[in-house]
């Protein structure tokens, strides 16, 4: 079992991350509230990992802290949700709101997530609301604003590559392509990068 990596950040291609650890690149992803508040590329970076094995596929999630990744394995464990409507889950919206939608058996919210039809979003109240009792005392998934800054030099943001980046992000979480181009055409604004584009985006169809 794969449960945290200490290495370099290689590449960044939201929603996953290629982290160097003792030369071996980990191709990890992350919900975005997760990705987010990664370092920049070249930095070292420490992440909490939840690791699944398929006949088809080895796949390694990972989150800034072993909270988060105990509240993907709860989202998981409900019957019909898998790692990657967990991922959506999580990308979607921040642990509170999530935590809140449950509590307040609030389906409405819950559908507009892709992938959550209203029989999902039934099971995952039915399932999950004694589970997340004391879950909302902190909003684990939103990113600190005033985050400390990097010395690291950053790239300009291309807006086209910016938007593209976002579409592509957008549709790794279940978003269909027409849905994910009209929301990243609506948001985007020229010096935006794609991390802040898909943030606008997600919160707009929330």
């Amino acid at each position: 079992m794969i449960g945290r990596l200490r290495g370099t950040i290689l590449e960044k291609q939201p929603p996953e991350v290629l982290i160097e650890v003792g030369g071996i690149g980990y191709e990890v992803q992350m919900p975005m509230s997760c990705f987010y508040e990664l370092p920049e590329v070249g930095q070292e970076a420490v992440i909490s990992t939840h690791f699944i094995v398929r006949e088809d596929a080895q796949l390694l999630y990972g989150f800034n802290k072993k909270s988060e990744r105990e509240l993907f394995r709860e989202v998981i464990k409900a019957n019909g949700v898998g790692p990657k409507l967990g991922l959506a889950i999580l990308s979607a919206m921040t642990a509170s709101q999530f935590v809140l939608s449950v509590e307040n058996e609030d389906i409405t919210t819950l559908v507009k997530i892709p992938g959550v039809g209203k029989k999902t979003a039934e099971r995952l109240v039915v399932e999950m609301k004694d589970r997340l009792k004391g879950w909302g005392e902190g909003d684990l998934f939103t990113p600190a604003l005033d985050s400390a800054a990097s010395n690291a030099p950053v790239e300009e943001p291309n807006a086209a590559k910016a938007e593209d980046e976002a579409v592509s992000a957008l549709i790794a979480l279940g978003y269909k392509p027409q849905q994910a181009s009209k929301v990243v055409s609506q948001v985007a604004k020229a010096d935006m990068t794609s991390e802040e584009i898909i943030r606008d985006a997600l919160r707009s169809m929330v």
